[in-house]
Order: structure tokens, then sequence, then C-alpha cells
């Protein structure tokens, strides 16, 4: 049976709920912004795919739908009009030797997720895996089974095959989900719409993350690679076309302001100590966003009447959001 279905949101999970519903239904989205989603937590973020690494700060079960969520990536990406990249060559952590409790902690407090494991690296096996480290690092961790996207070709490439789809898009429209108008017109309604559900869901909270993309042909990265950071763990993400984005992981705060200088520092001095490259890199854009999060930072999916919601994907949208959408589509009688 074919349903009108409204899609509220064109974040992350709006885009995987409208090109899953779109193979069957009729679909119609809706977004508080343009099609760019500028405000969406999934346009600020590097898209890594990191079970076993967020293990460390989850629970067991989440880590293991990361798992799940990894092995549905290339079948979306596979729908897609355009190409996205899409890597799954394992990460690398690595820390200085003063931070080298913080790495040894880490690894104690990952969690065995059905056979994977963490392998422990000397510089040796380090420069074997990415030789422009050599030198830089005595110890580290291999996570084989974690990978990456490019959440900006996702968003581009997702939105190109829903409008050949007919999928119907309303931009600039801030919608009560609850309104007759919306109620009486769909069958059924998937609100995608993150921190902007906050007010009627009061426990929902943002945290803060910070993003830079940097141009650097003068480095050679190839998989992500995780710092031990005194204030909170940097990743350096490798993109297509020289690019890299750096960021942190979280920051416990709801300002959603630009990046301050500080943390700039921090994150283009961490980068420099991985990498003397960056140096040289051309900094593209900086950006700050807010990521929408329970009080127990786990994700809902729940169901009210014709109101399926998805939401407090916290630090994982990538990693959850595919296993998140398809139990959300299952809820569809």
């Amino acid at each position: 049976m074919s349903y009108k279905i409204a899609v509220i949101g064109f974040g992350l999970t709006g885009r995987l709920a409208a090109l899953e519903l779109s193979m069957l239904h009729q679909v119609t989205v809706f977004e508080a912004g343009d099609e760019q989603a500028l405000d969406s937590a999934g346009r600020v973020a590097a898209a890594m795919l990191a079970p076993l690494a967020e293990s460390v700060l989850c629970e067991q079960d989440l880590a293991l739908m990361g798992l799940d969520s990894i092995a549905r990536w290339p079948a979306i990406l596979a729908q897609l009009d355009d190409e996205v990249f899409f890597q799954q060559q394992g990460t690398l952590v690595v820390a200085h030797q003063q931070d080298k409790g913080d790495l040894q902690s880490f690894a104690q407090r990952l969690k065995p997720l059905l056979g994977h494991q963490a392998h422990s690296l000397t510089s040796t096996h380090i420069n074997e895996l990415e030789p422009e480290l050599s030198g830089r690092f005595n110890q580290g961790l291999y996570l084989p089974c974690e990978g990456q996207i490019d959440n900006q070709a996702f968003y581009q490439a997702s939105y190109k095959t829903l409008q050949a789809r007919g999928v119907s898009f309303e931009f600039g429209k801030t919608i009560d989900i609850n309104s007759e108008s919306i109620q009486g017109a769909f069958d059924y309604i998937i609100d995608c719409r993150g921190l902007g559900a906050k007010s009627v869901s009061c426990k929902l909270r943002g945290v803060r993350g910070e993003v830079a993309r940097l141009y650097a042909p003068e480095v050679k990265l190839t998989r992500p690679i995780r710092l031990m950071h005194p204030r909170y763990p940097i990743y350096i993400a490798p993109k297509p076309k020289h690019e890299y984005v750096i960021g942190a992981t979280e920051i416990e705060s709801q300002d959603n302001g630009p990046a301050t200088v500080r943390s700039t520092l921090e994150l283009f001095s961490a980068a420099y100590t991985v990498h003397s490259g960056f140096a040289e890199a051309r900094l593209l854009n900086i950006q700050t966003g807010l990521r929408p999060a329970f009080s127990d930072n786990r994700p809902q999916v729940s169901k009210q009447g014709k109101v399926i919601s998805i939401n407090g994907l916290y630090r994982h949208g990538y990693l959850l959001a595919p296993s998140l959408v398809a139990d959300a589509v299952a809820k569809i009688e």
C-alpha cells in the first residue's frame, strides 16, 4: 500500500527517511530552512563511522547498532545518482608521549563488538599504516572496522536523487506536526526536526560541535586519525580532493555562535602536531552546530498516532541514523 507521508526536517535523518520512503510512497519534505539545511547538525560533522571508538562513551547496544548502520551505508549510497565517497579502512588513534595515559585509558574502555577489537601499534606499525606520520608517534591503536563518508557530497546527492524521484519540497516552512492541516493531509508524519522539536520536547538539549574544513594538498593521510588531547579528543578525517575535516567530538554547550579563537587555535595546533603539512593548508570554512541529545545521550524512535519521531542522535548521527530510520520506517503499518 502506498501512503502520503510528510517528512519534517531535511537534515541527515530527514534525507535518509525520504530516500527510503520515496521508493514506495508519495513523500513531501518540509524544511524550515532552504535545501542546504544549513542549521542541520549533519552538515557540521566529519561523518565518521566509528562504533568501536564511540563504545568508550556509549552503551554496547548503540555501538552494535553502529556496526549495523555501517553495513547499510553502501546500499543507501548506491541509490544516489551521484557518487558519494565512502571508506572503511579503519581509524588510527595516536597520542603524543605526554598523553600516553589518555591513550591507555581509551584502550581500556573500549567494548568488545562481535569480535571487532583494537590493535595496539608501535611506531613501526603506525609508519606502515600512515607513512607520513613516520617518527611522530611511538604508540597508537588501530580500529579496523571503522569508516567514514563525505557528508557534504551526501547532502547534495540525496537532494538531487529525491528531486528526480518526484519528491515534493516545501522550504522555508515551520510546521506544527499536530495541526489539523498536516494531520489531515498525510497518512504518516516523520518528525526529523532535531533541535527544531525542542519546543515540544523540553528534554532535548544541544551539544556543540566545531568543525574546520581545509584544503591541504601537501598532506597525504589515507584514513581518519584521532588524537588524544588534554581537553577533548580531536579527529582529522581525509575527504576527496585533498580536503580534510578537523573537529572536536563534543563540547557541552548550547552556544550556537561562531567558533572561538581558543578552540580554533587548539584545532589547528593539534592538526599541525599530527602533520606539519597543515601549516600550508587553506581554510575552506569553519562551522559550529548543535547536536540534539536527550539527558541519557541515547536516541529515540517513537510513534504517537500518525507521528513517528526520530531524535536525540547526540554525537552519533552518521553512525546510527541508517538503523534508526529503518526502525522508524518499520513502524509504518
